[in-house]
């Protein structure tokens, strides 16, 4: 039986990092509010609201309750499905690094909304270029530092043990997305992070990930989802 994922229709955000690891896997699922609507995603949220309903997307839809939160439902699919190792240490340790890739993202979108999530980037450009430097010349190099380790610290070419999970996955989409956002940054400090390209590539070729990524199912990065491109908050 299909997964039912319920996420905004006309971005990859969030939802990515879960249709990712459910493409990579060839889980089937249905995109509910790409066949829907937001208007039934909206719908379908407010009816969850008096059942441990989900803040936010994404979440998947199960059998009268749903799981939300990326990590979370992550780390379900990865149990249900062989995603993820079998060790306890391993498993939680793989959770912990979506977790951090969960407080990357966070700042990643403050760059461009520093002030209020509700007022429009043009709003507010002057502390988007400070939030900006600061995340490239201080944050960004943290982060994938943090990350390089982790790819760095297993012996085969994944993550953890010899294959891919989905920590590989998110990395995939984190590197790509931080492509697209900061160009000429990450142009610069790419090769300081051999690992983090490796997975990225090796993801690239999955046969589920290249099938995916030629269909309509996967959308572009755009200036309306997490990484957003403004030239002016981008320098090497």
């Amino acid at each position: 039986m299909a997964y039912n994922l319920w996420y905004w229709p006309t971005i990859q955000g969030r939802g990515e990092f879960i249709r990712l690891a459910l493409e990579a896997a060839g889980i089937e699922y249905r995109d509910c509010a790409r066949e829907n609507g937001a208007e039934a995603l909206l719908a379908d949220l407010d009816k969850r609201k008096s059942n441990r309903g989900p803040f936010a997307p994404p979440y998947l839809a199960l059998d009268g309750h749903a799981i939300a939160q990326v990590a979370n439902i992550l780390i379900y699919l990865g149990d249900q499905h062989d995603l993820s190792p079998s060790n306890m240490a391993d498993r939680y340790w793989l959770n912990q690094l979506q977790l951090t890739v969960a407080d990357m993202i966070e700042e990643v979108h403050n760059v461009h909304h520093p002030v209020a999530v509700s007022d429009y980037y043009d709003e507010q450009k002057t502390e988007a270029r400070r939030a900006a430097a600061h995340f490239r010349d201080e944050r960004m190099p943290k982060y994938l530092d943090h990350f390089e380790a982790a790819a760095s610290s297993n012996k085969g070419n994944w993550v953890v043990n010899g294959r891919w999970s989905y920590a590989d996955t998110s990395i995939f989409q984190l590197i790509g997305g931080l492509r697209y956002m900061f160009p000429r940054r990450m142009a610069a400090l790419e090769r300081h992070y051999p690992g983090l390209v490796r997975v990225h590539d090796q993801i690239a070729v999955l046969p589920g990930i290249k099938a995916y990524l030629a269909s309509d199912r996967r959308l572009g990065f755009n200036t309306d989802g997490l990484f957003r491109h403004y030239p002016e908050l981008d320098a090497a």
